[in-house]
């Protein structure tokens, strides 16, 4: 049994007061691994989870930046200064630092990165020709006049089927009269085990919550090669078949609350971590379950992105015109799921920005996940994590 982790993007852009696709050139290619900011963006990635803290919170970096990348490039004025300030890095250098990630996974058989526009073509808005060339060149979107209404609903809910390959069948559920524009990213990744368990190497035995409730759990045992530790935690990355991806736990000490524990990691030393020891550790992973739901306008309010939620502030006058009134984001949708097993891990992610207007060794290291726990979806030649969360419950 084939396991993907899947990821998927809804923007979707309203405005206050209120045929077939075009396809633009694909983006460019980029040798693996040259990101030039990307301590920057794990700075961002770990700053959203925490403002988005909570009971086994999951969710997608890449995903997230690819819809506020797209949104960023519509953007100008003091919106689009908050917006850079929030995710660490300048519009133009975020499209080259996504482009390279995006176009580093071209040959990647495992994992497939799909992006799509659709806007409201009755005459009343019309899109900046420099906005839809950079969803072009860097995004390789597919452009979708539409005209926004129930049927429309139904052609984004197939085009997601489609790019998630069935694993997500609905985003779209009413579009409200004032959306001018969706801006969608789908991202599927199949990841197996590079060694998949035995089923003598499960076995049954407890998980206990921080409120010191224990839960049944299955736990899947191995030896694995490279370690992580610093002053407060121990971890470990167990490779996913082809040797690019890899599932990545970090277990805090004894007595230190995960969530304090996340809130003391900068992007930089993440980063290193994550460039793990090769030395043998005994493991432990439950199998486990997970998703989660966020509305992100809260967050990256938080976070110092204001002015692009305030009809009367935002500044989305690179995106386009409409007779209806200027554009501002009214909502941003984060979904995510995930299954961890013995084969390997099953994961998703949605995000909605809605605008309106070895051997044996002597003494091994040993990380048994039977407490709570950061884990993260890693990319071994980026260092960077396309999904990154915790396990906190199992129930």
């Amino acid at each position: 049994m084939t396991k993907r982790i899947t990821a998927l993007i809804l923007t979707l852009l309203l405005l206050t007061g209120c045929g077939g696709p075009k396809n633009l050139a694909p983006r460019q290619t980029a040798e693996a691994g040259e990101i030039p900011d990307a301590e920057a963006l794990m700075d961002f990635s770990l700053s959203l989870l925490r403002e988005n803290w909570g009971e086994n919170v999951l969710i997608s970096p890449l995903s997230i930046l690819c819809a506020l990348g797209m949104t960023a490039n519509g953007a100008a004025g003091e919106t689009l200064a908050q917006m850079e300030d929030v995710l660490g890095v300048p519009a133009a250098r975020l499209n080259e630092d996504l482009g390279a990630w995006m176009g580093s996974y071209a040959e990647d058989e495992n994992l497939k990165l799909a992006n799509s526009l659709w806007f409201r073509d009755d005459g009343s808005f019309q899109l900046e020709e420099a906005f839809l060339e950079t969803a072009g060149s860097v995004y390789g979107a597919e452009v979708f006049p539409s005209k926004l209404n129930a049927e429309t609903a139904g052609q984004i809910n197939q085009w997601v089927k489609k790019h998630t390959d069935g694993m997500i069948e609905r985003i779209a559920e009413e579009i409200p009269e004032e959306a001018v524009l969706y801006l969608i990213n789908a991202l599927s990744l199949d990841a197996e085990w590079e060694n998949i368990y035995r089923q003598d190497q499960i076995l049954d035995r407890e998980f206990t919550t921080e409120e010191g409730l224990k839960q049944p759990a299955e736990l899947m045992y191995s030896m694995e090669g490279l370690y992580m530790e610093d002053d407060h935690a121990q971890g470990f990355l167990r490779p996913y078949k082809g040797g690019r991806w890899a599932f990545g736990a970090l277990l805090p000490e004894e007595g230190l609350a995960l969530e304090d524990y996340a809130a003391s990691l900068t992007g930089a030393h993440l980063r290193e971590l994550l460039d793990a020891e090769e030395t043998l550790v005994e493991t432990a992973i439950p199998k486990f379950r997970a998703d989660c739901s966020r509305t992100l306008n809260d967050s990256l309010t938080a976070l110092g992105m204001r002015d692009a939620f305030d009809m009367s502030k935002a500044d989305f006058s690179g995106m386009g015109i409409s007779s209806a009134g200027p554009l501002y984001i009214s909502k941003v949708l984060h979904k995510t799921s995930i299954a961890v097993d013995e084969r390997g891990t099953k994961a998703g992610a949605v995000t909605a920005v809605a605008m309106e207007a070895g051997g044996a060794a002597p003494n091994p290291n040993t990380v048994y996940l039977t407490r709570p726990f950061l884990y993260m979806l890693v990319d071994l030649e980026t260092n960077l994590p396309v999904f990154i969360g915790a396990v906190t419950t199992l129930k």
